[in-house]
Parts: C-alpha cells; structure tokens; sequence
C-alpha cells in the first residue's frame, strides 16, 4: 500500500524480511469454504493506513510467554532441575576480550549462552575465556566502561561501521563489544533498527576479526530479553545461518550462541524454523567443537518445542543421526532432550521406530555399567515413543523390553519408576 509507519525513535521498520503465514491465510479461506462463507476481504488502503498509524502511535507492550506451556509432564520430568527457559549466566554467556601475544586485543568467545543441565551428562563448565587462550586477566579487561550518553554515540558508532576502512569498523566493534559485555543496560539502549542493519553486512564479512567481532556483539546484544524478537525481524537470521554453513570456527561457535539465545523467545522459534536453521544446526551438532555442539544441540532442543520445527527435523532425517549419537555415547544427555521433543509428534514417533529406536534404547538399559541419568533418558524416550500404541507394543515385545523394564521398576524410583510402570501396562 506504498506505506511506511515511522516509529517512536524515529526509526523506519525494515519490512524486507517479514515471513507471510500462508498457513494460517489457507486454514482461514478452507474453513470460510467449508462453511459457506465469503473469505474475509484486505482492508482498503486508507483504513489499512489508519491503522497501521495508530498501531505505531500507541507503547509497545511487552509479553513473555511461558515456555513451559510448550513442555509436557513426562519431558519436565527429564529436564530434572532445568527451568523450562534456562537462566544465563552472564558471567559465562557474554563474550570476552583477551590479550594477544603482540599487546593488542583480540577476540574470543566464553562459549554462548549456558544452562544447567542434570539429565544425562553434566553441564558443560565454562570457564571466563576459552582454554586455547590465556587465562591471564588485566584490569582493563573487567574496567566498567562509562559511557554517559550511549544514545548520543549511536551515530559516532554508525559513521564507525559504515567506514571504507576496515580498521575503523574493527575499532568500533571491538568497542562494541566491550560496552555489551560491561554494561547490561547498554544492550537494551544499542539495539537498534539502524545499528542492527549496519550488522546485516559485517556479519558476512571477508574479514575474519570483523566477522567474529560483528556476530560476537549480537550474542551480547541477544542476552536481554527485549531484543531477542528485534534481532530475528531485522533480518539477520540468514545471515548467522551462512556463518554457519561457511564462517571461521570461532564465528561458528558465537552463531551457534546467538541462536541458541534468540531460540529462547518463543515468538522467534517459528521463524528460526522457517529460515532455514535446523539443518545447519544440525551439522554444528555432530562435527563442530565441543561448545559449538553444547549450544546447538540446547538451540534445537527449544525449537523443537514447535510442532513445524519438529516435522522438519524429521524431513532432514535428523532421527537417525541422533540415535547414532546416543548409541555412540556422544552428547547423550542433550540429544536426549530433543529425541523426547520428537516423541511429542505422531511423525516423529514414527520415523523414530522406522529408525529402530527402540531396539537402540534398549541396549543402552541392557548395559552392565549404566549411570542413572542415561537410565532416566532412555526410558522417558521409550515412554514417549509408547503412544503409537500396537506398533510400538510389538516392537517392544521382539526388543525384550518387558524384562528389562520390570528391572528398571525394581530398582529405580520417582518419575522414572512411574514412566517404566506405565509402559508395562501397555
């Protein structure tokens, strides 16, 4: 309708990468149809105008939904000591800054956004700065920057990252990140609509520290909760996809970060989805490093949590390759979480038996020395995958699961002894 609503800050709002719900547009017209009424018609372009301008006029209202609406009984009972959002340990989570062997900065990421974990395996311990630094500290590296008017640097900052010189650019983001880092506050008041696309090329730059340095500060800029929806609608989604498939290992490992925390919103999960993540993150899973790893598997355990995400996990044939790491011992406790998503969904249920989980799962509970929380896992798994009924009872009978689980009763207690009884009774 060749309009644009100007915002609050004075900002324009980038409408190049808005997702259309065809999904929802084809449900509405299918059931206009089968009722017998006429499809609702688009708003003429005055009243379409009128609206958006009094939309824009009125104070954004914040809404955080509880993502444990999204998380069922018997998954609750899995994520043992896990709030259904993890918290952040910003002392883990934000980047750092350590000093080079030739006395300048250079950059290096303290592993993403964490969460404890008590399910299979122990939490990934991070430490302040990655083990292939230094752990040396200075006391500029922990210095609080102050910065009195951060609102009146966005445009010193901008002119910064729009220079020819890469120099310049580099400068401004290691400053950047710095602010981000120190200052919580200053996130909130950096993430803007002009600052974010100033980001859209850096992030795909030839240019390795400014590469790093670019995805780095939206990791830090993705830890407060209010600019989590603002970094997926400016567009830059795509582009931490691509540092993904083809960026450094370090670049990687801040995008597989930066997902992970912008996953945590459940306005962004969807569109995640949408644009392309999954397969990529599945990608991080199996060959990255091992903090690359942690962040994508905890990336693809809270998109799983959406149905649509779910189907196209199992679309990629991601079923297998996670059963093959399970069998291999490798990343069981976080792979664990998402094969319990999966059991959610009648598709995912059944590419999982195509797949032959079951037999899987039960020679992990056959092992002679077999740790309690791989216990818990295994059989929440097997108590998700027991809701595809007659299929899933034959499976397990040619499987011997009655045995074992019988032992499991026996010898376990709480929500796993429950799960163990109830399969039985089937």
């Amino acid at each position: 309708m060749d309009f644009t609503p100007t915002l609050n800050d004075g900002s324009v709002p980038d409408f190049s990468t808005v997702i259309p719900n065809l999904a929802l547009k084809s449900t509405i017209v299918n059931w206009c149809q089968n009722h017998s009424l006429n499809p609702p018609k688009p708003l003429d372009s005055s009243k379409a105008q009128e609206l958006v301008r009094t939309l824009s006029s009125r104070k954004p209202k914040t809404h955080i939904g509880e993502e444990g609406k999204r998380i069922s009984i018997s998954e609750r009972n899995l994520i043992q000591g896990v709030k259904d959002v993890p918290s952040v340990k910003l002392d883990h989570a934000v980047t750092e800054l350590t000093r080079s062997s030739s006395g300048g900065e250079s950059v290096a990421a303290a592993g993403g956004v964490t969460t404890p974990i008590n399910v299979v395996t122990p939490p990934l311990q991070l430490t302040d700065r990655p083990s292939c630094y230094s752990s040396a500290s200075s006391s500029s590296e922990i210095e609080t920057l102050t910065t009195p008017n951060i609102n009146g640097e966005e445009e010193s900052f901008l002119t910064k990252l729009k220079s020819s010189q890469a120099s310049d650019i580099e400068g401004a983001l290691v400053e950047l990140r710095k602010i981000t880092r120190t200052q919580e506050s200053s996130r909130a008041v950096l993430c803007t609509p002009r600052v974010l696309s100033a980001f859209r090329s850096l992030v795909v730059s030839r240019y390795l520290n400014i590469q790093v340095n670019s995805v780095a500060v939206l990791v830090n800029l993705s830890l407060e909760k209010i600019n989590k929806v603002k970094i997926v609608r400016s567009g830059l989604v795509p582009d931490l996809i691509d540092v993904l498939k083809s960026g450094s290992p370090e670049a990687q490992e801040h995008a597989c970060g930066a997902l992970f925390s912008l996953a945590l919103d459940d306005h962004n999960k969807t569109a995640i989805g949408v644009l392309g993540a999954l397969r990529p993150l599945m990608h991080m899973l199996r060959t990255g490093n091992e903090r690359t790893r942690h962040d994508s598997a905890l990336a693809l355990y809270h998109l799983s949590l959406v149905q649509s995400n779910r189907s196209k996990l199992v679309k990629n044939g991601s079923v297998p390759v996670l059963l093959a790491m399970v069998k291999s011992g490798h990343m069981t406790g976080r792979v664990f979480l998402i094969l319990c998503n999966l059991t959610s969904g009648s598709d995912g249920r059944a590419a999982m038996l195509d797949s032959g989980a079951v037999g899987c799962l039960m020679s992990l509970l056959r092992r002679d020395e077999l740790d309690e929380s791989t216990r818990e896992g295994c059989v929440a798994v097997l108590y998700g995958l027991s809701q595809a009924g007659l299929r899933f009872k034959g499976l397990a009978k040619v499987a011997g699961a009655v045995e074992e689980l019988a032992k499991v009763e026996r010898e376990t207690s709480g929500p796993t002894r429950e799960k163990a009884r109830r399969i039985l009774e089937m």
